[in-house]
């Protein structure tokens, strides 16, 4: 794929990611309608959006292709009943530019306020070929994707290990505003 094509492969993720995330800059009448029109969380305030990139990434069985460099970035809000919503830009483990955007769900871990399960589900895009079948359910080029982790958020430091499906594990680091 050429490096115009691989933008505007993205760009097109993007832009749909770009809005969803426009609701929550208008005012609220005009996002109540939008938001329960694509039946996002509403009825709940922002408690905090956040930025993270990806630290470490192992894959369980290696492959010659495959690269551990994700150069992951994301962004997320989550609201007060601590649904949330976000995208992600991120080399592929083949090296390819992929997308991810997803809603989920924080749940407090081990009693804890810092200490936290997460569970995102959403839809993966960027396995082309030749590596287009290396995700399941990727017929039509985007795929679903349910992502569990683990995270530790202390003040505006955020940490996960993320699972990703049986291939491999990656650690995130993060700020919340």
């Amino acid at each position: 794929m050429t490096v115009t094509a691989r933008f505007f492969h993205g760009f097109g993720f993007f832009a749909l990611a770009t809005a969803l995330m426009l609701p929550t800059a208008l005012p609220s009448a005009q996002a109540s309608d939008i938001l329960s029109f694509l039946r996002l969380p509403t009825g709940s305030e922002v408690k905090q959006r956040s930025f993270y990139s990806s630290l470490y990434t192992k894959h369980y069985d290696p492959e010659p292709e495959h690269v551990n460099d994700q150069n992951l970035l994301g962004f997320e809000t989550q609201y007060e009943n601590d649904h949330l919503w976000g995208f992600a830009f991120f080399d592929n483990s083949f090296g390819q530019d992929s997308q991810y955007l997803y809603v989920g769900r924080k749940y407090r871990a081990f009693g804890s306020d810092r200490w936290y399960y997460k569970l995102t589900g959403g839809l993966l895009n960027g396995y082309d070929e030749p590596y287009e079948n290396k995700v399941p359910l990727n017929d039509l080029g985007i795929a679903p994707a349910i992502i569990p982790g683990i995270g530790y958020q202390y003040k505006n430091f955020q940490s996960e290990f993320v699972q990703l499906g049986f291939s491999g594990a990656m650690i995130t680091v993060g700020i919340a505003f």
